[in-house]
């Protein structure tokens, strides 16, 4: 029987933790469930700056997956933001910021498979140049509403899909119903990437490299919902993830 492939899954942290209050990090189970029904092996590890262990955890991973969480540092990609703006931000911990460059830096230097969810979605598009709105509602007026949390496991609104993407062979389809937890979303998108997914109001709701900068990575796939918290209602949702496994599967060589 082949091995797994083992998946690296970026965590997010919480102040206090469920055992006796201590800092602790924070993994959501529909992720790594999505990631176990679809083949693979999803591992995490503990909030981390050193940039050797980040490396050797990409070095060993078949893939890495980015998830959700708060918000990303507005200095990163927009030093002198209005503090009205900034003021709308609930910041994930500076460290996780740091941890999650390096690992998109690791994959891209170790040319592993990357599937990039939501604040992964939009921490790639900053590590490659672009931008990001920092409030949706307040930088573009009669948007839709994206921060729809207490509807996080339902199906919200459509999404267009380019259909020469590779995205729209994974779906097989021209539009794509999804759920909607955001109020951040890609501004100005960053050169190597095009949009090929949109919102009823055109925001950018997934990318994927541009043809001339396909071989970048072997498998990447990005998006600004979350497909882990409606693969089980929504079956079309699973397979994002099961392309994902299968391109872990196909680059590491894992055979029979």
């Amino acid at each position: 029987m082949p091995r797994r492939p083992l998946i690296f899954v970026s965590p997010d942290t919480q102040s206090s933790g469920a055992e006796m209050q201590d800092h602790a990090i924070s993994v959501g189970s529909r992720y790594l469930q999505a990631i176990l029904d679809s083949g693979g092996l999803p591992l995490s590890l503990p909030l981390c700056t050193e940039p050797r262990v980040l490396a050797d955890a990409v070095r060993q991973a078949d893939g890495v997956m980015l998830t959700g969480g708060d918000d990303i540092a507005s200095q990163i990609y927009w030093p002198d933001a209005p503090a009205d703006l900034v003021e709308k931000c609930r910041c994930a911990e500076p460290a996780r910021d740091i941890m999650e460059l390096e690992l998109i830096r690791e994959a891209f230097a170790c040319g592993k498979p990357l599937l990039a969810i939501c604040r992964g979605h939009q921490l790639v598009n900053i590590a490659l140049g672009g931008t990001l709105y920092l409030d949706i509602s307040t930088q573009r007026p009669g948007a839709f509403k994206h921060s729809q949390m207490d509807r996080k496991y339902e199906v919200v609104h459509d999404v267009r899909i380019e259909p020469d993407s590779q995205l729209a062979h994974v779906w097989q389809r021209k539009t794509l119903g999804v759920n909607s937890t955001h109020h951040q979303a890609i501004h100005r998108l960053a050169e190597p990437l095009r949009a090929v997914a949109h919102g009823p109001d055109g925001v950018i709701e997934a990318a994927e490299f541009r043809p001339d900068h396909r071989d970048m990575l072997p498998w990447f796939g990005s998006i600004q919902f979350h497909p882990e918290r409606l693969y089980l209602q929504h079956p079309e949702h699973a397979r994002l993830f099961r392309h994902f496994v299968q391109a872990c599967v196909a680059h590491s060589g894992i055979s029979d």
